[in-house]
């Protein structure tokens, strides 16, 4: 199923299973595996053990797996669009809106990956974490003066490796900021290619309907190009597409490459300048639950991308471009899971119209988290699936609903799952797929505190964010602060 707020009709009993680590492999970290006493073990450590000895909830990292799949990423791309293939070369940017801490820039930079940045929080960070300032990207449709001021101060005034203008207004912010600092900004345009794809029209960012990019065909494209030729502190570097998240198969991204090798070819007729680099973005999709797809590969991705880029720049007769990629939810994604402890189990009658399989009720299973952690149930209605961490059991399945502790009827975290009916308080469950966009969009609603990034690997596991404390949340209150406790 797609990132899409779906209806909520019920299949019979036993078809929203989790699958197990041996099933579906793309869901789970690279180490998870169920030990014979019916354990969840990820990095070679018990969940159990990581609940006992740190908290719950708490979001779980296979540190290996990050460092593999963001080893694949740098390495298809350098291979795909290798110089000895004829090509200008290829990178692998990581987003790091998908999450970030300097355990993540320290591991994905190691491997050959960038970072995308779109935050003057996130941009500080990936340069304090020690990234390379030349491997780090600045996104933004209205970057603040701050953001870009240090943009262009990194790496003792060099700059960072580009700056993504999202409006014609932004030449003019850039130049002045730049000129100020006596530097040349690196600058890439980004367009909106009329693409729609991805899995809800909240991350769809290609068309033209929404508040991202330039347009490529009505004049704004040509007006941005021709201020940033008159801006004698911009160098215009290339151009930018991001046609939409959660996307399956390989069609969106070649038509992108194909859209953006056009325009660099009418930029290079109509302005006399090639342009050296494009960047097709994020969005390759990953599954959540065992009713989704096994997702695209990488390299089927960046093969298929490196074609389309190879055989239209020889259509349009223009030089190949460098092509640059940002993965965030692929990398990072399946590299980690949500562990909670299982509270208060209810069930709810329902009425006819609820649908013959729920057999007249529903089981409710709230958890020490929620809503606050994943806000994605509740914002696009994605789908997730759970399953004991602690055991296994060969009680009966029921229709499940996993649920939070906030003040919200849509604090729901999985929807529909099918789980033992004698899963009860004190059980620990296990959600996959959750590494991208759990933490980053985490809250302190209902001032619940945010739980911490559990780093697992080679049967250690250390805080690589730790949790907050009641004393972080009310640190930031100069009422409590100065008062003291009450």
């Amino acid at each position: 199923m797609s990132e899409t707020t779906e209806s909520m009709d019920h299949r019979p009993l036993g078809e929203l299973l989790c699958p197990e680590p041996d099933e579906r492999p793309d869901l789970w970290p690279w180490s998870t595996r169920r030990r014979e006493d019916g354990v969840l073990e990820i990095g070679g450590v018990a969940l159990t053990q990581l609940a006992r000895d740190f908290a719950t909830p708490a979001f779980i990292l296979d540190r290996a797996d990050l460092r593999g799949r963001a080893r694949v990423w740098a390495s298809v791309m350098a291979e795909e669009f290798w110089e000895g293939y004829g090509m200008a070369g290829g990178d692998a940017f990581y987003a790091g809106k998908a999450f970030l801490s300097s355990d993540v820039v320290r591991t994905v930079t190691k491997e050959g990956m960038g970072i995308d940045t779109a935050s003057l929080g996130e941009l500080t960070l990936a340069l304090r974490a020690g990234a390379d300032p030349s491997r780090i990207g600045l996104h933004g449709n209205n970057k603040l003066d701050s953001e870009i001021e240090s943009a262009l101060s990194a790496g003792n005034g060099v700059g960072i490796g580009r700056i993504f203008i999202d409006s014609v207004g932004e030449v003019a912010q850039i130049e002045r900021i730049a000129a100020r600092l006596a530097t040349k900004a690196k600058v890439m345009i980004r367009v909106k290619t009329g693409i729609h794809a991805g899995g809800n029209a909240y991350i769809s960012t290609g068309h033209e309907d929404q508040k991202f990019g330039v347009g490529a065909y009505d004049g704004q494209l040509d007006e941005v190009v021709a201020a940033i030729e008159a801006s004698p502190h911009l160098k215009l570097c290339g151009l930018h597409s991001h046609v939409g998240s959660q996307i399956f198969g390989t069609a969106a991204f070649t038509q992108a490459a194909r859209i953006l090798c056009a325009l660099a070819a009418h930029i290079m007729t109509d302005f006399g300048r090639p342009l050296p680099e494009i960047d097709l973005g994020g969005g390759l999709g990953v599954a959540y639950s065992g009713d989704d797809p096994v997702p695209t590969s990488v390299l089927e991705v960046a093969r298929a991308i490196a074609a389309a880029v190879k055989s239209s720049c020889e259509e349009l007769g223009i030089p190949f471009p460098r092509v640059s990629v940002e993965p965030g939810r692929s990398t990072i994604a399946p590299a980690m899971v949500s562990c909670y402890r299982v509270g208060a189990v209810k069930d709810a009658t329902l009425g006819e119209d609820a649908g013959e399989a729920l057999r007249g009720h529903r089981r409710y299973i709230a958890v020490d988290g929620g809503m606050s952690d994943n806000i994605r149930p509740a914002l696009y209605g994605a789908r997730y699936t759970a399953t004991l961490a602690n055991r296994v059991s060969s009680a009966p399945l029921l229709r499940s609903r996993v649920v939070g502790k906030h003040c919200e009827s849509g604090d729901v975290i999985v929807w529909d799952v099918d789980l033992p009916a004698d899963t009860s308080s004190g059980d620990l469950l296990v959600v996959p797929v959750t590494g991208a966009y759990g933490y980053s969009m985490a809250s302190n609603y209902n001032m619940l505190t945010k739980p911490g990034v559990l780093g697992v690997e080679n049967g250690e596991a250390e805080w690589i964010m730790r949790p907050q404390s009641i004393d972080d949340l009310l640190a930031l209150d100069p009422g409590v602060h100065h008062r003291g406790e009450l």
